[in-house]
């Protein structure tokens, strides 16, 4: 495989001409009804791929012709009606053709900017009481060992950008509406599921902050296998169909990992030996929502322990914690492909131009994915490829 990270936002640039294939464009933006979209389109993730610097509109119009393209750039992407959706699914279809992907993986993006002018802006909290001026996103990756592809965003709206004028200045449509993290999630995890020809699942949710529990039984209402990250202080009760001689009543996730050492097994998921546990748990004082605790003890230079709520039947807890491990892969190929080729870098005041920038970003990040990776793209990943994974941290 070649070397991703020598190339992750340098000024040298991306050899991309061989992916850009007529076969790869038609695949990709055959959903745009004028060949004169098509053509723009491909001249914008040319522009993604091959700009230095920050990706503007600005940047990526003087690739092409000046001021004039700089004026038809600006309304190809805020102002003109192709629909963004389509491709995105197009993008999909793609990534799981070509990549093999194990699972969707669910995490937030901070995008801190100047100014209060850019969509979706707003004073955001981070933890340790740190605040940020930014947008946050939450973005639905087909991720495998090897390769996290982004295919799917969802732009958080606090309530001022509801009212006028700025609701009016940005063009957010009608159907938008305030949202928080947490129901991000949910639409993004919605839209993921409704694609054509990929797998609904397993789902993998790594979002701080949010009502994990809520989200777990989200997920299994909608019947697909899933993994949440759950935070120590979440409230849940022990299943006590499986372990009738313990007590039910309602514990932290942080308390029941710890109090049932005797399930603990040592295991490899294939990055090391780690210490884990998964315990029988109900969500809800009806017992409806059955599930399993999934706690992880790793060795000294990892977060210490982590927990994770699973509808997975966990014979093995090997392969559940091969899951958990992909969320690094999106933090890794994030940093060294995503803010390459512009993820962050829309200006615009325009809702529907952050989404249209965002998802022609999403196709350059294939592109560069599948050039930069080479034949091995669509290989199943080997049982080590997890051992490069960093971790959860959100960047």
């Amino acid at each position: 495989m070649r070397d991703l990270h020598r190339h992750a936002c340098s000024d040298e640039r991306l050899t991309v001409q061989a992916a850009l294939d007529p076969e790869l464009r038609e695949w990709l933006f055959g959903s745009l009804q004028r060949s004169g979209q098509r053509v723009k389109a491909e001249q914008y993730v040319r522009g993604l791929l091959s700009v230095r610097g920050r990706k503007t509109l600005r940047s990526i119009a003087a690739q092409l012709d000046g001021a004039a393209a700089q004026q038809s750039v600006h309304h190809f992407i805020s102002t003109s009606p192709w629909e963004w959706m389509p491709v995105r699914h197009a993008l999909a279809r793609h990534a799981q053709r070509t990549l093999a992907p194990d699972a969707w993986v669910i995490r937030p993006t901070l995008i801190p900017k100047a100014g209060s002018h850019s969509v979706g802006v707003d004073q955001q909290s981070l933890p340790l009481g740190r605040i940020v001026n930014g947008q946050r996103a939450v973005g639905a990756w087909l991720v495998s060992g090897r390769s996290a592809v982004p295919v799917d965003w969802q732009l958080r709206l606090s309530a001022r950008w509801m009212a006028d004028p700025l609701r009016q200045r940005a063009s957010v449509p009608p159907d938008a509406a305030v949202a928080t993290v947490e129901e991000c999630v949910r639409v993004a995890v919605a839209n993921v599921l409704g694609i054509k020809d990929v797998p609904r699942g397993p789902v993998v949710v790594d979002v701080a902050d949010v009502d994990a529990v809520s989200i777990a039984r989200f997920l299994s209402s909608m019947g697909i296998p899933f993994i949440v990250r759950v935070g120590p202080d979440a409230q849940l009760r022990l299943d006590r169909s499986e372990l009738p001689k313990y007590g039910g009543r309602e514990r932290t996730a942080g308390e029941l990992a710890e109090s049932l050492p005797r399930l603990r097994q040592q295991v490899n998921p294939g990055d090391g030996p780690t210490t884990a546990v998964a315990i029988p748990v109900v969500a809800s004082p009806s017992r409806s929502d059955r599930m399993l605790l999934l706690g992880e003890w790793r060795p000294v230079g990892h977060p210490r322990r982590r927990l994770w709520l699973t509808n997975a039947d966990v014979s093995s807890a090997v392969p559940a914690l091969r899951l958990t491990r992909l969320p690094g892969v999106v933090v890794r190929d994030f940093a060294a492909i995503s803010e390459c080729v512009g993820v962050r870098d829309f200006a615009g005041r325009s809702f529907p131009g952050w989404h249209r920038h965002i998802t022609l970003a999403s196709v350059a990040h294939l592109v560069a994915a599948l050039e930069l990776r080479g034949p091995a793209a669509g290989a199943s990943p080997a049982e080590g490829d997890v051992s490069h994974t960093n971790g959860t941290t959100v960047r």
